[in-house]
């Protein structure tokens, strides 16, 4: 019992930890002399260590939706509209849920492991004996480029599953190119994307604080920055997938769609 409480107490004081960097973070943002530089160098890291997972995550995710969609709608005599099946899976539910896991398990631990070795070098607290504002000049630039950097893999990931959606439907489950084009819009349009991007950045902006508070959280030398990465892998995934969730609801709610 006692283990279970001092567990709870743990718990409840890491998330006010993790509130008040979220609170600081934004507190930051207004502030003028905006660290742009470390902004784009952060941008850059994300997308060297994001892009190549995200094509190679959304290119199975594609085939499969699309296949099990062309196949349904085979059965049911209405092929024509797979265009329509390939976009609603590709911008609703393939985009968001590969820029979650990608910006999880790829952005969020580079981020984490990244300040987590700042912090064992002590680097950490020297920018603080130098009267800098570590909020300010190294977790606010990576939260925004978290942000931008899963906003624009959406986008790429929505592209490359309407792209491989028609090659997988025309070539190899002979639906007319004009009939997949035309369907497209269908079930989707700009509302869905919007929301599909919605849904990308604030989990962007989640993986990026929970990777901040992990990585100024390691105590102790290079073994709790291994347990601070897995530990963001855990958090993120889990508060992204919540996010994700709570925001597809509201976004149905909002469409008037059962």
């Amino acid at each position: 019992m006692t283990k279970l409480a001092g567990g709870a107490r743990t718990a409840v004081s890491a998330l006010g930890e993790f509130y008040l960097l979220a609170v600081d973070t934004a507190r930051a943002l207004p502030r003028k002399r905006f660290p742009w530089h470390e902004f784009v160098e952060q941008c850059w890291f994300l997308v060297r260590v994001s892009l190549l997972p995200t094509v190679m995550m959304s290119i199975p995710f594609t085939v499969l939706v699309v296949f099990t969609l062309n196949s349904l709608l085979g059965e049911i005599g209405a092929s024509d509209l797979a265009g329509a099946g390939a976009g609603l899976g590709a911008i609703t539910q393939i985009g968001p849920l590969v820029t979650v896991l990608v910006v999880a398990g790829a952005g969020a631990t580079a981020i984490a492991s990244d300040l987590g070795s700042r912090v064992i070098r002590e680097e950490i607290s020297a920018i603080q004996v130098l009267g800098i504002d570590p909020i300010h000049r190294l977790v606010l630039p990576r939260v925004l480029a978290s942000t931008v950097v899963a906003v624009l893999l959406n986008g790429a990931v929505c592209a490359i599953g309407l792209t491989g959606g028609f090659f997988f439907s025309v070539f190899l489950q002979d639906v007319s190119p004009g009939s997949y084009a035309s369907s497209v819009t269908l079930l989707v349009g700009l509302g869905e994307l919007a929301l599909s991007e919605i849904k990308a950045a604030i989990s962007g902006a989640i993986a990026g604080l929970v990777a901040c508070h992990r990585g100024l959280s390691v105590t102790g030398g290079p073994k709790s920055v291994g347990s601070a990465v897995n530990e963001t892998v855990v958090f993120a995934a889990v508060a992204l997938f919540v996010a994700n969730t709570v925001l597809t609801s509201i976004g149905l709610a909002v469409s008037g769609r059962p």
